[in-house]
């Protein structure tokens, strides 16, 4: 199996829902890095929106037209990657800090697909969970989030402190919840199966190569083709 392989897969599949005219999101991330190429190449009427600086400067030096989110009107679509994917739909994202942005995207978008190898699909999430702090009160919002450790990185695009919840993971939307319910936190990387629209899953073996394409939510295109 080729990991460099699936992620290529799964953006070819994903290159082929981006139409003329639309207004997509970009993710971050490795398998992101795959899609951008993609999308210069087909040099459609696309307009972008990026979840983060370094996806920014990847698609502007591929020619790729990025606007600021405040200038679009809505998302036909947003393509991301993810850390670990549950066959009921839920995420794990984070690990390259744009979690917050990437679900802002999400949120406003009509479809949000997610592209990746099959080494991230879970029979169920496990942590660390990625979270965005205030600096603000910093150390008294670590305490309520105990296990967290802070991550040994920069602040966030928009000045928040990037942290690793350590705990248990057990049932995603209660700790979900309790994350949500700490003030001074921003965001945190566990994605609901409501704000997925589906996900495209690259595999390769000695088979032959495919795309499994996991629905959620709206009615998507059939079944990508597969090549032996």
């Amino acid at each position: 199996m080729s990991i460099e392989r699936e992620k290529q897969l799964a953006a070819e599949a994903a290159v082929e829902l981006v139409e003329p005219g639309m207004i997509v999101g970009l993710g971050t991330g490795s398998t992101i890095g795959f899609l951008l190429p993609m999308l210069a190449r087909r040099n459609r009427s696309v307009r972008y929106v990026a979840s983060s600086p370094r996806t920014e400067l990847q698609a502007r030096d591929l020619g790729l037209r990025v606007e600021s989110f405040d200038r679009v009107p809505r998302l036909d679509l947003t393509i991301d990657g993810a850390d670990q994917i549950t066959s009921n739909g839920w995420l794990n994202k984070g690990r390259g800090a744009a979690h917050t942005r990437e679900k802002i995207l999400a949120a406003a978008s009509d479809q949000f697909v997610i592209i990746a190898d099959s080494t991230k699909v879970v029979t169920a999430l496990h942590g660390p969970v990625a979270l965005e702090l205030l600096e603000f009160g910093l150390s008294a919002t670590l305490r309520r989030l105990e296990p967290t450790r802070l991550r040994n990185m920069p602040f966030s695009p928009d000045g928040g402190v990037i942290a690793d919840y350590q705990g248990i993971l057990a049932d995603p939307r209660a700790l979900a919840a309790w994350l949500e319910s700490a003030p001074g936190l921003v965001e945190h990387g566990l994605f609901p199966p409501q704000l997925v629209t589906e996900a495209l899953i690259g595999r390769s073996d000695a088979h032959g190569e495919s795309v499994e394409r996991l629905v959620w939510n709206k009615a998507v295109r059939p079944a990508v083709r597969t090549s032996a």
